[in-house]
């Protein structure tokens, strides 16, 4: 078994106080979350080469097979294979459309059925008393790409969610190429998909980004998400949030508490890793990240509040105190 030998570091406390006529009294710590992040010139905390599950951020990298085997998809169908996306019509429709295009019956795809993510949709559903559909499942493009895969090599369509399937021996390929593995071995798991999953050391998993999207041969994959941000994620989704707020930024989501952002002019960026998985924390820090490095301002909001709307706390990043 792999040895628990990485160090955490304090990343986002919740500070709650009290006030006296508008004066505000000393702040207790009520909540912490500890993590990595790992960047291209800095680092907090030390993950050592403890291998993380890539989970959705795996996404991107898989998808670069699009690229290497000509798969003829826009860059809109090309977000729908990158992305986490929200459940919302934009996707559904989408991946409706692109599984038609590839001639494949949805009863091929395995990823599973989950409720939209968006609670606007989730609120829909609910008041029109309809269950969700497949291609409400945040993984439905990424499936759908494996499938247009396998057409198109003519393999085994029935098992291509099965480890020793050609297709996933060329995704773990290309995965271990662009992260600069090398001839190392990390665990493999199945993700919630029902897919195979890598792990490796946080750093492997920037460098495969930073090698993916400023590599020319890929463009198209950055432009999907340069050009469609929404289908990438969606409604209060952190990576689409970044996206629409930056001009040269890529950021992708993973669960486990994870998020790469990569800066394509600068050809620079750094990895989250929330241990504990909470998504506040994870973009809390992500944008106090951002907003230390100067590459974007993008407002969160920060306050702890009572139900009578009365701010009696802060929410900080505290990574490099």
């Amino acid at each position: 078994m792999l040895q628990n030998k990485y160090t955490p570091k304090t990343l986002v406390q919740y500070f709650r106080g009290g006030f006296v006529n508008n004066q505000s009294l000393n702040y207790l710590i009520e909540q912490e979350h500890y993590g990595f992040v790992v960047g291209t010139k800095f680092k907090v905390g030390e993950p050592y080469d403890y291998p993380f599950y890539l989970r959705s951020c795996a996404k991107p990298l898989q998808a670069s097979l699009i690229i290497d085997y000509n798969l003829d998809f826009t860059e809109e169908e090309t977000a729908i294979c990158c992305a986490s996306h929200a459940g919302e019509p934009c996707h559904v429709e989408l991946a409706k459309k692109l599984l038609n295009k590839i001639g494949i019956d949805k009863s091929k795809l395995k990823c599973g059925f989950h409720k939209p993510i968006s609670r606007s949709e989730q609120d829909k559903l609910l008041l029109s008393n309809q269950k969700e559909s497949i291609f409400h499942n945040n993984c439905v493009g990424k499936h759908i790409m494996m499938l247009a895969l396998c057409k198109k090599n003519n393999w085994d369509i029935e098992t291509y969610d099965e480890m020793n399937h050609p297709l996933q021996q060329e995704i773990k390929r290309k995965i271990y190429e662009l992260c600069e593995i090398g001839n190392r071995n990390y665990p493999i798991t199945k993700d919630g998909c029902g897919v195979p999953i890598h792990s490796m050391p946080l750093e492997n998993i920037l460098k495969g980004y930073i090698n993916l999207f400023t590599d020319e041969k890929y463009v198209k994959i950055a432009n999907a998400y340069r050009n469609y941000p929404y289908i990438i994620g969606g409604e209060s989704r952190t990576d689409t949030k970044i996206m629409q707020n930056s001009d040269n930024l890529i950021a992708k989501v993973g669960a486990g508490g994870l998020c790469v952002v990569i800066n394509l002019e600068k050809k620079e960026g750094f990895v989250v890793k929330i241990l504990d998985c909470d998504m506040k924390a994870r973009e809390i820090t992500i944008l106090s990240i951002l907003k230390r490095l100067k590459w974007a301002d993008i407002d969160f909001d920060d306050d702890i509040k009572t139900l009578h709307d009365e701010i009696v706390g802060k929410i900080k990043f505290v990574g490099f105190e």
